[in-house]
């Protein structure tokens, strides 16, 4: 009798059910269902003031292609990420891929922390973008109206700044062009 196969942590991503995102961190297939409310207007809302700017050049530098939830393949179909928002340099990918699998190591990533995922984001997937080279790193909290931005320097990581409520943004990489708060954030809930 043969033994039964065990499917990869990738083949169990690839087959999950509707409404659910899932990463292979550190050899594990991790799952968390799709955004709330307030997080997804906040990647939406960052990603349009970003991307103006910086991927179309509008009143900015441009040079950049910014994506929402990209699969991030740090090692093709075995550390597999799916960050908020990721921007490479188009020096660096000239052309986004044809498929899913985004096999480029973004320069910069966005992680928008909620109560199920800020843990994760923080403890597991920081160090893995530190450790595949992810120059940038942002995150959001929507529930505390804060930003916190980080630099990689000699594979650590070094904050850059903090900021709030109504701040303009201006932090590496995207330091050209303000970038507004106030918009982001829902109203309090009564």
């Amino acid at each position: 009798m043969q033994p039964a196969i065990q499917p990869t942590p990738y083949e169990l991503l690839e087959v999950l059910p509707e409404g659910l995102t899932g990463e292979v961190l550190n050899g594990q297939l991790y799952t968390q269902p799709r955004p709330s409310g307030p997080h997804g207007r906040v990647s939406f809302k960052l990603a349009s003031r970003i991307d103006g700017p910086y991927d179309e050049g509008l009143g900015g530098p441009g040079g950049w292609w910014i994506f929402i939830e990209p699969e991030v393949h740090l090692v093709r179909d075995v550390e597999v990420v799916v960050p908020d928002l990721a921007g490479w340099r188009r020096e660096h990918m000239p052309l986004p891929p044809k498929d899913h699998r985004f096999e480029v190591t973004p320069d910069w990533i966005c992680e928008i922390l909620s109560p199920s995922t800020g843990n994760k984001d923080r403890r597991i997937k920081l160090p893995l973008y530190a450790h595949y080279g992810v120059s940038y790193a942002w995150l959001i909290d929507p529930n505390k109206r804060t930003l916190e931005t980080y630099r990689l320097v000699a594979s650590d990581w070094i904050e850059t700044g903090r900021f709030a409520d109504t701040d303009q943004v201006a932090a590496p990489p995207f330091e050209s062009v303000a970038i507004e708060l106030a918009g982001l954030w829902l109203p309090a809930w009564p």
